[in-house]
């Protein structure tokens, strides 16, 4: 079974929510845990100082449990850390802070002496926010990170920075702008405004001319998903075949030039044996000498 290191758990989680957003992760809490299988999912001990000692706070002369300082890194909307404290026992608590979080096992308690508070806000609402937070011994400087206070042998250092700015999200379109602005009519009063036929202003057979009411427009919202190419389309004969119909009596003798064929002469006329083709689809091919 291999060793876990301490800042492996932490390091997979930014890289997940990086490969989301492609940009840093602020920590969206901080909190004590007594152990590792005590925390939450989301959840990352500090398990050791950035020179590899171990970081179980609260181990010394006459103390049986240890505890650990923990935090999460979780991408998505929720609260975020603005800022980290260190505060003594008599030091009142900031407006807009809280004390870290517990996870704690039965019988296992977090020293008072000195605690972590946090202020948390809503993502986008920071200008500042923290990143990471590392542990070292009182003596070590680590680069990039601000020093915040220390806790028994401890110095807890904090890497702040400028909140990443949402990505900005597409308007959504207004729909009913977008039909008006397909309607065929012109917004100039004077001009002259096409018009085609619809069902309700539907005229006789054979007529030339009809039109289309304003308030019975085609690309009216309610019709969009029910119109065809043929809509506003008029039905009118020929002026060929308009001039028969108005001869009265003979209105259809154009169509006594018509020869309606049966079934059975359609046969007739058109039956074909293949028996060509099947006499030269039977013949040997020639022997080859």
């Amino acid at each position: 079974m291999g060793y876990w290191s301490p800042a492996s758990r932490r390091e997979e989680l930014q890289r997940g929510a990086m490969s989301v957003s492609a940009e840093p992760v602020p920590l969206s809490g901080v909190a004590w845990a007594s152990s590792p299988a005590a925390l939450p999912t989301a959840w990352t001990p500090i398990l050791s100082t950035v020179e590899g000692a171990a970081a179980n706070f609260g181990k010394g002369f006459g103390q049986k449990s240890s505890y650990y300082l923990c935090q999460s890194c979780q991408a998505g909307p929720g609260d975020v850390v603005a800022d980290v404290q260190v505060l003594g026992e008599r030091t009142a608590l900031p407006a807009g802070y809280a004390y870290a979080q517990e996870f704690l096992e039965p019988r296992t308690a977090v020293s008072k002496k000195k605690r972590v508070c946090v202020r948390l806000v809503p993502v986008g609402t920071a200008e500042l926010v923290v990143f990471d937070i590392k542990l070292s011994s009182k003596s070590k400087a680590v680069p990039h990170y601000v020093k915040i206070g220390e806790i028994g042998s401890f110095a807890i250092w904090c890497k702040k920075g400028h909140a990443p700015k949402p990505k900005p999200l597409p308007k959504p379109r207004n729909i009913s702008l977008t039909l008006k602005q397909l309607s065929l009519e012109t917004a100039e009063p004077n001009q002259a405004k096409m018009e085609f036929p619809s069902e309700k202003s539907a005229t006789h057979f054979g007529s030339k001319h009809a039109s289309l009411k304003r308030h019975d427009s085609i690309y009216e919202a309610s019709n969009l998903y029910g119109i065809s190419a043929m809509d506003g389309v008029p039905f009118t004969l020929h002026p060929k075949f308009e001039s028969s119909l108005a001869r009265g009596t003979h209105a259809f003798s154009f169509l006594n030039n018509l020869n309606i064929k049966s079934l059975a002469d359609i046969e007739k006329e058109y039956d074909y044996t293949f028996v060509v083709e099947r006499t030269a689809a039977a013949r040997l091919p020639p022997s080859i000498c």
